[in-house]
């Protein structure tokens, strides 16, 4: 019996299940398989777990008869004086069961309804220890690094949860014992086994990054509108005040570039353009083609969103960006397809047509349907719109 408890002990240390309330579950599920193997005891049936002086006994409760008994549940008065000296017709006594006779089916019963009860246990546990951190950041341990597959095992308060290769920054290299953010994307199976999805490539890990770092965010001052980006390589933020009195991006760069240089060091050195956000898409598509500097950018078409942008020749591959990437990240935290454009053409050498202050975008209309009928049902009307946008976002990818 002693091997019982050891291994009860085991069991609620791997689950991390304190001893009493596992001693509540087996003795529930132990009853369930008594009552499986003594079906006419039923309710008479007792289970007795004590951890402390290291008793496990299962009985039934007997009613003490004056006559000859008819089933398990009676005992003559007679035999139950030899168990009990004080023993009295009308009273009850308790008969110990032989466990070990309970038979394979009920024994398998009671390891079922064990694993069943463990499994709801730890379903709790792990909703009560993240269902509030769910889209947020916590601070892990990195415990142990496969080398084949690349899957980081990290461990945050006695929970061990896996950072796949595809959630990682690329190139950066995890230690064991190193303290790691990680966004905690999404908890999946919450109603039966719950699993922790967390990630370091997430746009939002900057954004609670940065809420770590610069109060004014975390206050609500200050307020991130947009994100792009590639884990990594880039990450650009539009953000705005509420306050007049604070200025947006001197605040989430700080003193001496103190802020931004925390979440830059966190994210293994990824650049971090901060950009504040204005609601003239206009000025606001110019600033984000940061670090290059835009001499005029155009909307051509609002209900298609699409843009274009006109800079210096020296600036051009700086506003596009190795591969296309900066022009990408703009596209993402505008809405906007931008077309980027030089100040001069390259063969003939004339000046973009956009920057004449008597420039006029040409109109882009919407095609009339053929069949107006097929039409004129809302579902399509509604369609449209989502239908137009998509060209900003395929162009973000």
């Amino acid at each position: 019996m002693d091997n019982f408890f050891e291994a009860l002990e085991m069991l609620g240390e791997e689950n991390s299940v304190e001893t009493d309330l596992l001693v509540e579950k087996v003795k529930s599920a132990m009853l369930k398989a008594a009552r499986r193997a003594y079906p006419h005891s039923d309710e008479r049936i007792r289970v007795e777990i004590d951890p402390a002086t290291k008793k496990f006994a299962m009985y039934i409760v007997q009613e003490i008869i004056p006559d000859e008994p008819i089933d398990e549940n009676e005992i003559n008065i007679e035999t139950a004086k030899t168990i009990d000296p004080n023993a009295v017709v009308g009273g009850t006594i308790l008969k110990e069961l032989d466990i070990s006779k309970l038979g394979r089916m009920a024994a398998l019963t009671a390891k079922q309804s064990i694993k069943g009860e463990l499994r709801e246990i730890n379903r709790e546990q792990m909703l009560a220890k993240f269902g509030e951190k769910e889209h947020d950041c916590i601070v892990a341990t990195v415990s142990q690094v496969e080398p084949g597959r690349g899957t980081v095992t990290v461990e945050y308060d006695g929970t061990e949860l896996y950072l796949f290769k595809n959630e990682q920054i690329p190139g950066e290299v995890l230690e064991e014992g190193k303290k790691i953010k990680v966004y905690i994307t999404n908890i999946v199976g919450k109603t039966k086994k719950p699993i922790v999805k967390i990630s370091r490539t997430h746009k939002d890990l900057v954004k609670r990054l940065f809420e770590l770092e610069v109060p004014e965010i975390y206050e609500g001052i200050v307020e991130i509108k947009s994100i792009s980006r590639e884990a990594g390589s880039r990450t650009k933020m539009a953000v705005w005040s509420k306050d007049p009195n604070v200025e947006a991006v001197g605040a989430c760069i700080g003193t001496k570039r103190s802020r931004i240089s925390a979440v830059v060091n966190e994210l293994g050195g990824e650049k971090i353009d901060v950009i504040p956000w204005n609601e003239d898409p206009e000025k606001f598509i110019a600033s984000s083609l940061a670090p290059a500097e835009v001499l005029r950018a155009v909307i051509v078409s609002e209900a298609n969103k699409l843009c274009t942008v006109v800079v210096s020749n020296n600036q051009l591959s700086l506003a596009i960006g190795n591969k296309g990437q900066n022009a990408k990240l703009a596209a993402k935290l505008t809405g906007y397809k931008i077309d980027i454009k030089p100040q001069f053409d390259p063969v003939t050498g004339e000046e973009a047509p956009e920057l004449s202050p008597d420039y006029q975008p040409p109109v882009y209309e919407t095609p009339e349907p053929e069949e107006a009928p097929a039409e004129e049902t809302a579902p399509a009307e509604e369609a449209a719109p989502a239908e137009e946008t998509a060209p900003a976002e395929s162009d973000g990818e």
